[in-house]
């Protein structure tokens, strides 16, 4: 389990110089749930993903994960813990060679040669990357490349994984084939995903969403709470999905919608449903 409790970073290259990025967090995310994280540019979620990655370590407040604190004296066990994914795939792909770069991480652990074999064979596998384990990074497509970086986060054998808006430069049907990639690895696998993204429409298909806005969580519940809170969201500078924002102004209208809309399926059975309420039959 990932535990924040009042959680606190200030940035500070002089004291005069203190910026504020995270104040009093509370969170608390359990082992193989979906969690997708939301908020505008400064409302702290990059600084939250260094601090759950033991890039950067509380100032007030403290991380567990599984128990062990996120300090300076257990970094390497919190790396082995969580794994991470960022934006831009090349930042951390550092082999030539795809088979290689899914390697390399387990390398670093010191795990026997066979172990390693097993866990690339594995992570080549469960993201179906097994026809192009031999080929060179550089001649791989955008969304092959962002493939190969999870691939390589998973052969961690993390108990969770972190997505830091890894579909963000990926056309959207790209995007979304990732997003349903690793949301069934989740489930197959029981691994913690994290997803950091500004797509409200990626969001809505993970188990619960976090919104943060000026380094505090300020909504935390299922897609259909959050997005229900259209006007909150709107205050903060986000957006909602098309369905949810058209059925929050036919109900300010008066139009009776029932049940969770953050679909244009759902909306049309809601519209159905308020058009002819009779029960069939």
């Amino acid at each position: 389990m990932i535990e924040l409790d009042n959680l606190s970073f200030t940035y500070r290259t002089a004291e005069a110089d203190a910026v504020p990025a995270l104040g009093g967090v509370n969170l608390k995310i359990e082992p193989g749930q979906l969690v997708a994280i939301i908020g505008h540019n400064g409302s702290g979620k990059s600084t939250l993903v260094k601090l759950l990655t033991a890039v950067l370590y509380p100032t007030e407040g403290e991380i567990r994960i599984d128990g062990v604190p996120v300090d300076r004296d257990h970094q390497w066990d919190i790396r082995r813990k969580v794994s991470v994914v960022f934006q831009d795939p090349d930042d951390q792909l550092v082999m030539n060679r795809v088979v290689d770069d899914v390697a390399f991480g387990p390398e670093n652990l010191g795990l026997p040669r066979d172990e390693i074999s097993e866990r690339v064979r594995s992570s080549l596998e469960m993201l179906g990357l097994e026809e192009i384990g031999g080929r060179l990074i550089e001649d791989l497509s955008p969304g092959q490349k962002q493939r190969v970086a999870i691939a390589g986060a998973l052969a961690m054998r993390p108990r969770f994984l972190v997505l830091d808006e890894p579909t963000s430069l990926l056309p959207v049907p790209v995007a979304r084939r990732l997003i349903s990639t690793v949301t069934n690895l989740s489930r197959k696998e029981g691994t913690g995903v994290l997803h950091v993204t500004h797509s409200m429409y990626e969001a809505v298909l993970f188990e619960r969403v976090v919104v943060m806005d000026e380094g505090r969580v300020i909504l935390d519940g299922t897609p259909a709470e959050v997005f229900a809170n259209v006007n909150r969201l709107r205050e903060v500078g986000l957006d909602v999905p098309l369905a949810a924002s058209l059925a929050h102004r036919l109900r300010a209208r008066g139009i009776p919608l029932e049940g969770d809309i953050l679909s244009i399926e759902d909306l049309r059975t809601a519209l159905s449903v308020a058009a002819d309420p009779s029960p069939s039959g």
